[in-house]
């Protein structure tokens, strides 16, 4: 493709992005496909011949985009969002045709340099103190990964990446019953074991209870088990709890077990100072991390990991053959030893795009304008004969269920909110996700997609309303 022909069709994908973002609303929020559908229009076979481009691009509208779930969507209210903006998707095709693979300070000092200035910019924008140094991880999960990994090489003098987990005696990792899968899953993939994993009880406000944690660990420890880690959450993925940090923290710091915070989709909020007290006891905290590809205009990925000992993070994952040695040394920075993986994008890019475009009064009016939706919408359910809310709402999200009035049996409750969910998103208007609360079946509502106004949660109310009455 030469110069010329590229400028042409780039042209013509801009002019579809453009017409895309404005006109996503036509779309059904959910892929309306079944499974095997996309696969069966995809050739078995590579082309052999060159194919032109027009004809991939038609193809690609024809074939492609309708299996697309619009995350985008002004009425996507599923999982957390997954928001974007036209100044990240233009970073991230200056990032595309730059093609950098920026793992060395020297592979593209600006990539390096600009991601210690924005991750610090990040740090005074929630109200972080100062000490805590920060990177660009590819989602919060790896953050944790890494946590996890730091505080197992603390607690053993950094032995097991020498001598292995046999020498060392059995550790345990701490978290809530409310923390997201994440934490289990990275247990067993630092070769900890799920014998190794403790979900610590919540209280009715479904925060980890610090009582109870305490008791875990004391009796881990009467046991010979090394208490090595907790994970705390900040806006918890089910019912977006905040646990206790200080309370949590005086336990940690007690036993000396390294403390991690899990804030992947409410640490955006901590732009409002009105929100910051969910960061009481941050000076307990060893690290923590949020994604400003979930509630902050950054396409994914680009989640923030902040440490308060990076030398500790660098020893774990550090390793220098012969060929990734450079002139520099310590006097730069190499994020390459930041995290698991050696390669990495210039990440930093769409996030100096997004908050030089809208600045941090911008961003903090578009997260105060999803937690009044929120509130709105709750208050609708709260008021409603045949809906209730579930669980206490949490900044933009909210958990509730349909309750028509005589129906008080568990199970046809469970069922008949499972019907609903699922007419609700086959309907293709909206989009949300299911929860369990207490036990019970539950809807959540998730406020954050970046073009949703008052108008889109009236209407999703509306649907609701709509689908619960045919049911």
């Amino acid at each position: 493709m030469t110069p010329e022909e590229f400028r042409a069709h780039a042209h013509r994908f801009v002019d579809w992005m453009a017409d895309y973002m404005a006109e996503v609303e036509s779309y059904p929020v959910r892929a309306q496909v079944k499974p095997g559908e996309i696969a069966a229009k995809l050739p078995t076979a590579p082309p052999e011949a060159a194919e032109p481009m027009e004809r991939i691009f038609d193809d690609f509208q024809r074939d492609v985009l309708p299996g697309i779930t619009h995350w985008q969507h002004p009425n996507f209210f599923a999982y957390f969002p997954a928001n974007s903006s036209p100044p990240s998707v233009l970073a991230e095709m200056l990032t595309a045709t730059l093609g950098a693979q920026c793992m060395l300070w020297q592979t593209s000092p600006a990539a390096t340099e600009m991601e210690t200035r924005v991750l610090d910019w990040l740090r005074q924008m929630t109200g972080m103190p100062e000490g805590f140094t920060g990177v660009i991880q590819d989602s919060a999960s790896g953050a944790i990964l890494c946590a996890i990994l730091t505080a197992r090489e603390k607690a053993t003098g950094w032995g097991v990446n020498t001598e292995g987990l046999k020498a060392h005696p059995p550790l345990a990792v701490y978290t809530s019953e409310q923390t997201h899968s994440a934490t289990e899953k990275n247990v067993k993939i630092a070769g900890l074991g799920l014998s190794s994993f403790r979900k610590i009880p919540v209280d009715a406000a479904y925060r980890l209870r610090p009582e109870a944690l305490a008791e875990a660990i004391e009796a881990d420890v009467a046991r010979g088990i090394k208490p090595i880690c907790v994970v705390a959450s900040i806006g918890g993925t089910g019912v977006g709890a905040v646990d206790p940090l200080r309370a949590i923290g005086e336990i940690c710091r007690r036993h000396d077990v390294f403390l991690h915070v899990d804030a992947a989709w409410a640490g955006s909020a901590l732009v409002c100072p009105e929100h910051r007290w969910m960061f009481d006891g941050i000076e307990y905290v060893d690290s923590l991390v949020f994604n400003p590809h979930k509630w902050l205009l950054t396409n994914f990925d680009c989640s923030a990991h902040f440490v308060r000992d990076p030398d500790a993070l660098i020893r774990t994952f550090s390793i220098m053959p012969e060929f990734l040695k450079s002139r520099e040394g310590d006097t730069v920075i190499d994020y390459r030893d930041w995290s698991v993986p050696l390669g990495r994008r210039f990440r930093a890019l769409k996030l100096w795009f997004v908050i030089r475009s809208y600045g941090v009064e911008g961003l903090r009016a578009l997260i105060r304008k999803h937690v009044a939706l929120a509130a709105e919408f709750a208050g609708w359910v709260e008021v409603s004969d045949d809906f209730e809310v579930m669980a206490p709402p949490s900044l933009a999200l909210v958990n509730f269920r349909y309750h028509p009035p005589g129906v008080e049996d568990a199970a046809e409750l469970d069922r008949l909110n499972e019907a609903l969910i699922t007419r609700i998103n086959d309907d293709g208007r909206i989009y949300l996700t299911q929860n369990r609360v207490d036990g019970a079946y539950v809807i959540r509502f998730s406020v954050g997609q970046t073009t949703t106004e008052h108008r889109h949660v009236e209407g999703a109310w509306q649907v609701i309303r709509e689908i619960a009455a045919g049911l």
